[in-house]
């Protein structure tokens, strides 16, 4: 019997900003991912908007 080839693992698409990022879990169940949590947080703080926070946006300030 034949062994088949293994294809080369794809690369999932991400933002020109975070190439290269890649998040993996270990034997022990531990998240590894290749990019600092802080640089992370900070890129989707500033690209993405909180759908639990909208409502806080909306509001008009009281005087």
């Amino acid at each position: 019997m034949a062994k088949k080839k293994k294809e080369p693992a794809e690369l999932p698409k991400v933002h020109k900003e975070l190439k290269g990022f890649d998040v993996r879990i270990n034997s022990f169940g531990e998240i590894q991912m290749s990019y600092d949590i802080e640089k992370l947080n900070d890129f989707l703080n500033e690209k993405i908007d909180d759908k639990k926070l909208k409502h806080l946006k909306d509001e008009k300030p009281r005087e």
